[in-house]
């Protein structure tokens, strides 16, 4: 089965990258010479191949880094061709000259084409500060207020690199939180670029009085170095929950998940069993499943990712239909659930509907 899906996969991939280079070639045919027609099938086989050959060179920044955007000009073109055939077909049934209508369809897509990239690469680069205000009723600390900032799917890599991490780390500190959180894809699959770009270095300067707490997402557990993943985040300051549930101070109590994803993930019932449930109940949980058992099992405040609210529109729609909450607030319960898009990205490096975030939460408690 999964051999006739992979064969079924690269048919489909091939011919939607067929359907992409006959679109280009149409339009840039009437000003190359003929002799350009092997060059542009060879550069557009290179691309296509791009990111799978990214993960077959390994450490490869170069491959990674055009395999990335190549990835970004295919979603595109994938949205836009469609629209633009249909509209040189309806202009057919008016008098406009043949020529000018594939001149300047041409034109256009481009000038789309470039402006949603920038835009896109603008919304991914540039993350905002979202803020919520919730209320859990139980006691807290003495002055009855904690303040979480959370950040997610980081996905650092070639692309969200250090220049990302120290935004990421200034923007956190600005916000003086007393307790950061990061719930998973803090890399993005390969542990080599977090290595070799200081990135650990870079979160060691987060600050915060109560301390930096992470869990695993599933690009986390991609490149099969789980272990060294832990060792390299533990020894930037933060403490990794993998599956785990520890108490900070006297008052509260953090649960930190596998991934979905992970077969050896344990029940939460088992994980949570022997916790005191009359203290606030705060769990990071990188993928937003399961909302029920968590407000069952006595959660208060769920935190989540992976969504990256689609990354690029219309995917929203789909990740709203699959999660109960695919970004931002929700009460389910007494348990509060919310899930960030995200401060990095995964593929394309752009954002178009969505933004990269850091979360700020202020948290008030039971008097």
């Amino acid at each position: 089965m999964f051999i006739i899906l992979g064969i079924v996969f690269v048919l489909l991939y091939a011919a939607i990258v067929f359907y992409i280079g006959w679109s280009g070639w149409s339009w840039i045919k009437p000003v190359v010479s003929a002799r350009f027609r092997l060059v542009y099938i060879l550069l557009l086989v290179f691309l296509a191949s791009s990111l799978i050959l990214s993960r077959v060179v390994a450490g490869s920044a170069v491959l990674s880094v055009i395999g990335s955007y190549w990835l970004a000009l295919f979603s595109l073109s994938v949205l836009l061709l469609p629209v633009i055939h249909l509209i040189v077909w309806l202009t057919k049934l008016s008098r406009l000259p043949r020529h000018a209508v594939q001149k300047w369809s041409g034109i256009i897509t481009l000038l789309l084409l470039v402006v949603l990239i920038g835009f896109g690469s603008f919304n991914a680069f540039n993350p905002v500060t979202r803020s919520y205000d919730i209320v859990i009723d139980k006691p807290g600390p003495e002055n009855g207020e904690l303040h979480i900032v959370m950040a997610s799917d980081m996905h650092f890599g070639y692309l969200s690199g250090a220049g990302h991490a120290k935004r990421m780390v200034k923007e956190i500190n600005a916000l003086k939180p007393d307790i950061v959180l990061l719930p998973g894809d803090i890399i993005d699959d390969d542990i080599v670029p977090y290595k070799n770009k200081g990135i650990g270095d870079i979160l060691s300067e987060i600050n915060a009085p109560l301390g930096v707490y992470a869990s695993l997402g599933n690009h986390d557990r991609f490149n099969g170095e789980i272990e060294e993943l832990i060792s390299l985040l533990e020894e930037s300051g933060m403490q990794v929950l993998y599956d785990e549930a520890v108490q900070v101070g006297d008052w509260l109590t953090l649960v930190g998940r596998k991934d979905y994803s992970d077969d050896e993930r344990a029940d939460l019932a088992a994980l949570t069993r022997g916790i005191d449930r009359s203290q606030p109940v705060v769990m990071l949980e990188h993928q937003p499943v399961e909302l029920d058992i968590a407000e069952g099992q006595g959660v208060d405040l769920m935190l989540s990712g992976h969504t990256h609210r689609g990354q690029i529109a219309p995917a929203n729609l789909i990740t709203s239909r699959i999660f109960e909450n695919d970004w931002g607030y929700l009460q389910k319960g007494q348990m509060h659930s919310i899930v960030s898009s995200g401060y990095g990205f995964w593929g394309p490096p752009i954002r178009i509907g969505s933004r990269s975030e850091v979360v700020s939460i202020h948290v008030k408690f039971a008097e």
